[in-house]
């Protein structure tokens, strides 16, 4: 069995503030080093529990985050950037189940911390054949054009709800209760690391079991819509060819999800290039 750890950072434990998932800022050191405890805690329980091989992608950034001198040596680490499938680094169809470490809510959440869509100064919506989501539907979705459910998620109880609400009942851990956009309570480490690494050993023995939702996989042509935050984003996003424009709202299509899931990233690139 092998398992895709995909991470990210504003859901990681104890995390409230963008000091704290920013490299350069003297707190960042420190909460580098929470989000590898979270992901060897779900490392220790899936392979507690019967996985063979475990994939981490790290997810946050530019992808290196992740202590790799820290991280538990049983697994592999996708780090850097950019990779050819981002914060899904190590997707493929020879991977039966992913985990969503780390994870916040989409733009606009209410009680969610840090909540964001993919890049907080350029994306304020993505709808993906009409569904409004998150970065955790894009990455859903590109599972399952490999085949492969989503099996749990980490974060606050805001993220996990709206995982669940998309893709179906995945084991979470809910490591903090959002109060608002820079506020939760939150537990400690020493708390929410078992809490994740019970919820990981779960996971994959409910994959044993053959009880886990199916893989999110959107019907096809995939249609893609970003709204962005200002007009200028929206005039470099329609630079790309086969791109429809709306305002601020920037629309294509794809045949499949792994173009489309290219293809907003390249749209994303561009209207940060200003």
């Amino acid at each position: 069995m092998k398992i895709l750890i995909a991470t990210d950072m504003e859901g990681i434990t104890g995390v409230t503030t963008w000091d704290q998932v920013t490299p350069g800022h003297v707190e960042y050191a420190r909460f580098r080093r929470l989000m590898t405890q979270d992901v060897n805690a779900a490392i220790r329980g899936a392979l507690d529990s019967g996985a063979e091989e475990i994939l981490v992608a790290d997810g946050h950034w530019n992808g290196s985050n992740i202590l790799i001198e820290e991280l538990d040596p049983r697994a592999k680490l996708n780090t850097g950037s950019p990779s050819p499938f981002s914060m899904m680094q190590g997707i493929d169809e020879m991977v039966d189940g992913v985990f969503f470490v780390g994870y916040h809510a989409r733009n606009g959440s209410p009680n969610a911390v840090l909540d964001h869509t993919w890049s907080s100064r350029t994306v304020a919506n993505v709808w993906l054949n009409d569904i409004l989501t998150g970065e955790y539907g894009l990455n859903a979705a590109l599972a399952g054009h490999f085949g492969a459910p989503v099996l749990m998620a980490t974060g606050d109880q805001t993220a996990c709800s709206q995982i669940e609400e998309l893709v179906g009942e995945v084991e979470t851990a809910v490591v903090k209760q959002a109060t608002g956009r820079f506020a939760a309570e939150c537990l400690p480490p020493a708390v929410t690391q078992s809490m994740i690494a019970e919820a990981a050993a779960r996971a994959v023995n409910r994959l044993l079991d053959g009880n886990v939702p199916d893989p999110f996989i959107l019907d096809v042509p995939v249609r893609v819509s970003v709204e962005f935050f200002t007009s200028d984003m929206a005039d470099r996003a329609s630079k790309m060819p086969f791109t429809q424009r709306h305002g601020t709202r920037v629309s294509f299509t794809a045949e499949e999800m792994a173009a489309a899931y290219t293809g907003f990233r390249c749209m994303v690139m561009l209207a940060s290039s200003g």
